[in-house]
């Protein structure tokens, strides 16, 4: 059978079913090959350590999953070859191949990989490598996927070079191989185009922000049980710039109450694991307190959280325990923002309305950042934020390009 026309089966399952490799003596491939294939077991085994070295970062470990397993699967069934034989022209095809997948190979949903059936994991015959995805605006439209219109990203183009080079950087700390194939695609690869305009930072206006906070506000009024929590998520999002994986509980930490302290001089800090497993310290600015001090009190505790205290930070509503899915606090977010939506609807903002209805829950984040970078010295922000760099925590800086269109708008096309 045509590999092309078939869709391939899924090699790695999530961290807590894979198991250490490490730990692991034997390794089999065979399961995964339309013929016999030299070194692949040896493929399978470093594939599945390089991963599993991301163990503590979740997000890590499924981008690059996503792009080693594509790049396994095309390396077995088309190339039918090992990864420790390719060369610099055969990685450049996989790429082309990968900016345009055969049918068979894309789905129109994301679906898991693997399924819990009689007590073994079962491999889901709806999964597919690649995935086309549909605007959020227009997946709520009504609008349906269609395979056919799959086509990556830059950036998705960019995450399959970084986890590529990761990945043969790992063969050749190994031993297994003596130099890095991506490294030389990159330096005069034609699949990357050089972007030299200022990112756009996606952000919801200061009107729109209003009307989320507001409508937090008033559903925490009307069903506190339900909404102050969402109230208290709101907050947490746009005051400490918070990304909804440092809400919930992983195997990297559990954030609890206790992470808020104080230190000698009685300011307020957020201690919190963040991207790349790194940790930092956030500035809680004195709205955040009120809205921390609020939540606590609904929740029939002290005002302010004890040295140390355990209590989950963001805790279910049904059963004990901490939120562990980012899932969940992305659909607490959404209801908001669909409440948000209607009120400006009916207050005559269709067109700020819209604009709502296409913001996604990181949006809050980036609000934040932006809003604060204008009052705030740069430095502190990108500490705040977790940016790595100052070039980073620039992309929120908006005043050059009001200026810019500013001195645009004066040209004349004719004088009067």
């Amino acid at each position: 059978m045509n590999p092309k026309r078939s869709p391939p089966t899924p090699i790695i399952d999530n961290l807590e079913h894979i198991g250490n490799p490490f730990k692991q003596k034997q390794f089999s491939a065979t399961a995964y090959l339309d013929q016999p294939i030299a070194c692949a077991d040896v493929d399978l085994e470093y594939a599945l350590k390089f991963l599993y070295s991301y163990n503590g970062s979740t997000a890590t470990f499924s981008s690059y999953r996503r792009e080693v397993e594509r790049f396994l699967q095309w390396t077995w069934r088309i190339e039918q070859a090992s990864v420790l034989t390719l060369q610099r022209e055969q990685i450049e095809e996989f790429i082309r191949f990968c900016l345009k997948p055969p049918l068979a190979w894309i789905g129109a949903k994301n679906v898991s990989r693997f399924s819990n059936q009689d007590g073994l994991r079962v491999a889901n015959e709806a999964w597919r490598p690649f995935v086309v995805s549909v605007p959020k605006l227009a997946f709520r439209d009504g609008h349906e996927a269609s395979i056919k219109q799959y086509c990556p990203s830059q950036s998705a183009v960019k995450a399959m070079f970084t986890a590529l080079s990761s990945f043969y950087g790992y063969l050749v700390q190994e031993g297994l191989i003596a130099s890095n194939p991506v490294g030389l695609i990159r330096q005069k690869s034609k699949f990357v185009r050089k972007d030299h305009q200022k990112p756009i930072v996606r952000r919801i206006s200061n009107l729109q922000w209003d009307y989320v906070l507001e409508t937090a506000e008033m559903l925490a009024e009307s069903s506190p049980n339900e909404h102050e929590r969402t109230l208290f998520i709101m907050n947490c999002l746009f005051a400490m710039y918070l990304r909804i994986s440092e809400l919930v509980a992983d195997e990297r930490s559990t954030p609890v109450m206790g992470d808020f302290r104080k230190d000698r001089d009685g300011h307020w800090w957020f201690h919190v694991t963040g991207k790349g497993n790194k940790d930092r310290t956030i500035t809680v600015c004195d709205d955040m307190m009120r809205a921390l001090t609020r939540y606590r009190v609904h929740l029939g505790l002290s005002p302010l959280p004890a040295i140390g205290e355990p209590l989950p930070l963001v805790a279910r509503t049904k059963g004990t325990g901490p939120v562990t899915s980012t899932r969940h606090i992305r659909k607490i977010v959404q209801r908001c923002f669909d409440a948000a939506y209607l009120r400006m609807k009916e207050d005559g903002l269709e067109s700020d309305a819209l604009d709502l209805k296409t913001a996604t829950v990181h949006w809050l984040r980036h609000t934040g950042i932006s809003e604060d970078v204008k009052i705030r010295p740069r430095e502190h922000v990108r500490d705040d934020a977790g940016h790595s760099s100052m070039q980073t925590t620039d992309r929120y800086i908006e005043s050059d390009l009001r200026e810019r269109h500013e001195s645009g708008r004066q040209k004349r096309v004719r004088e009067l």
